[in-house]
């Protein structure tokens, strides 16, 4: 590996999380400013990997499964670069262990790293434990910033709700979105004012379900009636509970997904 006097071969790694950052710190951006990096530190771009000259559009991380810094470990691993540059914390990964264990990896390989916003990120110094301190601080606060935003928008959706405007996910049956505001569907309320009918008359869920399937009552989705379904469309409680177990679910996903993210790129340790 090249010594700290050395012009050393670093690979970039762009990346973009969702279309909507191509808008904001895109992938020209990014491009440029790992660019101005590497000739402000007087290192050579061997490669820029999810991008090009002209900020084409790139696939996320989570759909690519972090693609382009796996081959970037590989060429490190290779000799065929010194270094991997990043163009901030934030692009090398979301979470801060994911961070840490990412850097894990390249400093085991014995390549360096670099973000085009602060420069080398120093490898941990048992003699300095202050630097360690300080890195992870700066990426738990950056965390703590993006969950915050991430709150108030949902909070902002959560009292838009409340007050009987249409926030978020997909309209209940009855209703349709058009232009972010709630309109009554007239198929739909059909079905929701004869699935009331039917309730008053003393019919189970399962035969209102039947009922509604044989006088052409269409569902949501175009599928087919359940018991389930009925209680859901009559029920404000069970429409609720199931929001809420939904979410849930929705939770354990991301947070094994996280999990076995973070065990993965450890995986390359050794």
């Amino acid at each position: 590996m090249a010594t700290a006097t050395e012009r050393l071969r670093l690979v970039a790694v762009l990346r973009v999380s969702t279309e909507g950052q191509l808008d904001g710190y895109g992938l020209a951006a990014q491009f440029k400013d790992v660019k101005r990096r590497a000739k402000l530190d007087s290192h050579r771009l061997v490669a820029v990997l999810g991008n090009n000259k002209e900020g084409a559009a790139a696939v996320s991380g989570t759909q690519d499964e972090r693609a382009d810094l796996t081959q970037a470990l590989l060429m490190l691993e290779d000799g065929q670069v010194d270094g991997i540059l990043f163009p901030n914390m934030d692009r090398l990964a979301r979470e801060l262990t994911v961070q840490e264990a990412i850097l894990s990896v390249i400093w085991s390989l014995g390549g360096r790293a670099f973000t085009a916003d602060g420069g080398e990120v120093l490898q941990d110094d048992p003699d300095d434990p202050m630097r360690t301190a300080m890195r992870q601080m700066a990426g738990v606060f950056s965390q703590l910033e993006r969950g915050m935003i991430t709150k108030r928008l949902r909070n902002g959706r959560k009292t838009k709700g409340e007050k009987g405007g249409y926030a978020y996910g997909s309209p209940r049956y009855g209703w349709i979105s058009e232009k972010k505001n709630l309109v009554e569907d007239a198929g739909e309320q059909g079905g929701r004012a004869r699935a009331k009918e039917l309730r008053a008359d003393g019919l189970s869920y399962s035969a209102i379900a039947a009922a509604l399937g044989e006088e052409g009552y269409e569902t949501k989705r175009g599928g087919k009636w359940h018991a389930a379904t009925v209680q859901r469309l009559l029920d404000d409680d069970a429409r609720v509970r199931n929001v809420e177990t939904a979410a849930r679910i929705r939770q354990q996903k991301m947070d094994t997904a996280k999990r076995a993210k973070a065990q993965r790129v450890l995986g390359k340790v050794g």
